[in-house]
């Protein structure tokens, strides 16, 4: 194992906020479902803004794979303006135990 895959294994945390016509199109669902299959933990929900708001705890590499799609991708007939990820840090341990959709 390289340094770079240890890197990758590193447990990360960051919160995010993704702006443009991201309610009503299952954003939420498709941005937790990803999340599960990634082993990703934390929170996802739909603001009062009309945005969407969350945070992620996950190796790396993995919540790294999540702020791609978060930034380009997105659920089927969205339409991502802007994504931002802000409080990066390193964890020493999860805050929380799974993905879950918030209201």
């Amino acid at each position: 194992m390289g340094v770079q895959d240890v890197q990758d294994h590193v447990p990360v945390q960051c919160d995010f906020e993704i702006f443009g016509q991201v309610q009503g199109c299952g954003f939420t669902k498709h941005c937790r479902d990803n999340c599960i299959a990634l082993g990703i933990k934390g929170w996802v929900k739909n603001s009062k803004q009309g945005t969407i708001m969350g945070k992620m705890q996950g190796a790396k590499a993995d919540v790294n794979k999540m702020v791609e799609w978060l930034s380009k991708t997105g659920s089927p007939g969205c339409k991502i303006d802007k994504a931002e990820f802000t409080n990066w840090g390193t964890l020493s341990r999860f805050a929380f135990t799974d993905f879950a959709i918030r209201f």
